[in-house]
């Protein structure tokens, strides 16, 4: 869904990294590209010239630290701006709560109340769902499906009217669970009653967070729908989901701005474990291009054990044929390549399409090559010349342009390895070494 606005927050960083000398000026073309990127991305206007006059007034009255030049300066300025955009990251304990979710119908909060689950189970408690949505035909057996794939507790009265009735004996049904989450109904727009309901919901339930689910295509309209559920009951946190969509997803980032928390969770795909914690610093190093290495390795450690991948000699890019299948195979747990790929910092290098396209057809045929390899071969694919290529394809039964495909996407991979090695250590973010990376572009 940020692919344009990284783009275009990436082409404006760099077009003032390559200048020369940074003045008013060059301050000023900054801060316009800037203001096109996010209004192209459909981000409020008003939030968008509140942005601006902060960067162009800091960036022209703020002397730079000590060691830091002036494009320097005004790149971290820029960074750290973009990363109050997003509002101050919700903390999300570990603890015994009730989580109240908020948002209208069509927002995806069904599907993500079961995702929000997932996540709390995978982090070692016990939760237990209410079905407080009465409102909507299906809603209990939808969510009562997800919740049967992890084997959690989902309470629920199909043909019941009364949300606060239904959510009263839900809770009390499900008895000691460490985390409990209730989802209420929601509509195709803010009605009254439906106002009415939440606060009473939110009275009984006493919850310790009330947290909003924005669909990312929701638009402009996201900022209103916002406000009135932060007015009603105090939203504490907001949960952005379809997040791999094609939405150009400002509105979503406006919400939160109205209603003045943070983002909590962000939704990136249709399975159950497709939720992920959402770290302001990170994502504005993924739409910089500066990489987050943190959720890289909190994803890779959930999805498969230290028997199946070395996360840091894939980080020091060191691998040969033989390791890039099984790194592939093991990503492929993390989720989709191109999402794990961001994760990394490559200071802007770009992976092709092509070599993110990978599908499990493929990388069959590339296991059926490999295994036509001799050992030494698979260690030093150097050694791979035409006759070798002949050799292996026809023990493959496959073509020698099939084998000179398989070469050429791990060349490829080695190089986007390579350029993944200057982001690590350092802190979150260093602007020298990113620096360095534009400059050598």
């Amino acid at each position: 869904m940020m692919d344009k606005l990284g783009t275009g927050l990436k082409d404006a960083v760099k077009k003032l990294a390559g200048k020369s000398v940074v003045d008013r000026a060059a301050v000023e073309e900054l801060v316009k590209d800037l203001q096109r990127a996010l209004l192209q991305s459909d981000v409020n206007v008003k939030l968008v010239m509140t942005l601006s006059q902060s960067i162009k007034k800091r960036a022209l009255d703020e002397e730079p630290p000590q060691g830091m030049n002036a494009r320097e300066h005004v790149l971290r300025i820029v960074y750290e701006e973009l990363v109050a955009l997003m509002g101050g990251e919700v903390e999300v304990t570990l603890t015994p709560q009730t989580i109240l979710m908020a948002g209208l119908q069509g927002s995806g909060k069904t599907t993500t109340t079961g995702k929000l689950a997932r996540y709390f189970q995978r982090k070692g408690l016990r939760v237990g769902v209410v079905c407080a949505d009465v409102f909507r035909p299906g809603a209990y057996d939808q969510l009562k499906t997800l919740c049967d794939q992890i084997n959690i507790p989902c309470y629920g009265e199909p043909g019941e009217t009364d949300a606060v009735g239904v959510t009263k004996r839900g809770l009390k049904s499900l008895g000691t669970v460490d985390v409990r989450i209730v989802d209420t109904q929601g509509r195709h727009g803010l009605e009254n009653d439906l106002i009415a309901e939440i606060i009473a919901l939110n009275t009984l339930t006493k919850a310790d967070h009330r947290w909003l689910v924005i669909d990312a295509a929701l638009g402009q309209q996201a900022r209103d729908q916002a406000a009135r559920f932060h007015e009603a009951i105090d939203i504490d946190g907001v949960i952005i989901t379809k997040m791999d969509g094609t939405a150009k997803g400002g509105g979503a980032l406006s919400a939160v701005a109205e209603t003045g928390s943070g983002i909590v969770f962000i939704g990136n795909g249709e399975t159950i474990n497709d939720l992920e914690r959402f770290d302001p610093d990170g994502f504005i190093s993924r739409l910089l291009g500066m990489g987050d290495l943190r959720a890289l390795i909190e994803r890779a450690e959930e999805a498969m054990g230290d028997d199946e991948i070395d996360v840091n000699a894939m980080l020091k890019g060191k691998f040969t044929l033989r390791d890039m299948y099984k790194q592939l195979e093991s990503i492929k747990k993390m989720g989709p390549l191109k999402q794990v790929m961001g994760m990394i910092p490559t200071g802007g290098f770009d992976m092709p399409d092509e070599a993110l396209d990978v599908t499990s057809v493929k990388m069959e045929r590339y296991k059926i090559v490999m295994d036509s390899m001799t050992d030494e071969e698979l260690e030093n694919p150097t050694l791979i010349n035409s006759s070798r290529t002949n050799r292996i394809a026809l023990g493959a039964g496959a073509k020698p342009e099939e084998v000179r495909e398989l070469i050429k996407y791990y060349k490829t991979m080695q190089k986007t390895m390579k350029a993944m090695r200057g982001g690590m250590g350092g802190g979150k973010f260093n602007m020298q070494r990113m620096m360095k990376k534009f400059g050598g572009m």
